[in-house]
């Protein structure tokens, strides 16, 4: 049996870890109602423009667009949103793990990584990073999106990527995060639900009249805050909205990350918590054992001794 300083060094030493633990689950949690605030302002935004995409795929007959074209040559790029820090339980492995069951060509892909853990397990399972923006994923800003769509369309418009998917955690509630591979460029109706392309809900939620040049739009495209003229055809308005569509997916992506980041954290600190409590208790009763058998064995040695002298 381990002696009772032993015992209690390594008791003390449990109770400072279930301290840092309850510290680092009440920022999480603090940090979660911040995340879930931000994904919650966001959701209009992106429902819209989601429906104004579904509107326009659903009708639209234009097959040339750049952002519509299946190409076979090229690169593929992975955005791969991760966390820079571990203590998350299985948020960073299971996004390393989706994108390495995905089945991509290891050799013609390229990881666009926002978060160094994921980068990390990539690179060790064989993946070419073509880009570490890590810092970005610390406080992300509509503005570092634009940023990335740019870059992103720039290469794809010049025939360097073919394609380009974003990976990241849907963060759904509190207990459940869902590791989701989404491909962004180039659109298809494939990659919409069904239900999304059928007209007759589109219609109920979108006032939109196409006529027989082009498309005349009434107030979504104001909501959207983009400036199109009303008679424009299918072509430019798709050239105007992929790119902001684009946008808003790597941004959303990023709060359904950082949400689900905490959310992860702060389950792992509570687990953690309840096995230091537990820890504790064991402890506490090999401690009360060892100081009983201490004390009976002083108790036997006394009454030995007393024995002997009589």
């Amino acid at each position: 049996m381990a002696s009772m300083r032993s015992i209690k060094r390594r008791k003390e030493s449990v109770q400072s870890t279930q301290q840092i633990t309850k510290a680092m689950k009440l920022v999480a949690t603090v940090k979660l109602q911040k995340a879930r605030a931000r994904v919650e302002a966001n959701t209009p935004y992106f429902e819209m423009l989601y429906k104004v995409m579904c509107s326009i795929l659903s009708k639209t007959l234009v097959s040339q667009n750049a952002f519509l074209s299946e190409s076979d040559e090229g690169k593929t790029v992975v955005i791969v949103m991760s966390s820079n820090r571990g203590l998350a339980g299985g948020f960073n492995s299971n996004i390393v793990k989706l994108v390495d069951s995905a089945g991509f060509d290891k050799e013609n892909t390229e990881i666009y990584g926002l978060g160094r853990k994921g980068i990390d397990g990539l690179k060790r399972r064989g993946f070419t990073i073509g880009k570490d923006d890590s810092d970005v994923i610390n406080d992300p800003l509509y503005d570092d999106c634009i940023a990335i769509t740019k870059e992103l369309i720039g290469r794809f418009l010049d025939g360097e990527i073919k394609n380009i998917y974003v990976a990241y955690t849907d963060f759904q509630n509190t207990v459940t995060h869902v590791p989701t591979l989404r491909k962004i460029i180039p659109l298809s109706k494939e990659d919409f639900p069904e239900d999304m392309l059928d007209e007759t809900d589109v219609d109920k939620s979108l006032t939109m009249n196409y006529g027989s040049t082009g498309l005349n739009w009434s107030t979504e495209l104001a909501y959207l805050g983009t400036r199109a003229n009303f008679d424009s055809p299918e072509e430019d308005i798709l050239n105007l909205l992929i790119p902001k569509y684009m946008t808003n997916i790597i941004y959303g992506a990023f709060l359904e990350s950082i949400a689900s980041e905490n959310a992860a954290r702060m389950q792992a600190m509570d687990s953690a918590t309840e096995n230091a409590e537990d820890m504790i208790s064991r402890l506490s009763l090999q401690y009360n054992r060892a100081r009983q058998g201490s004390i009976t064995q002083e108790l036997t040695e006394i009454v030995a001794g007393a024995e002997a002298l009589a």
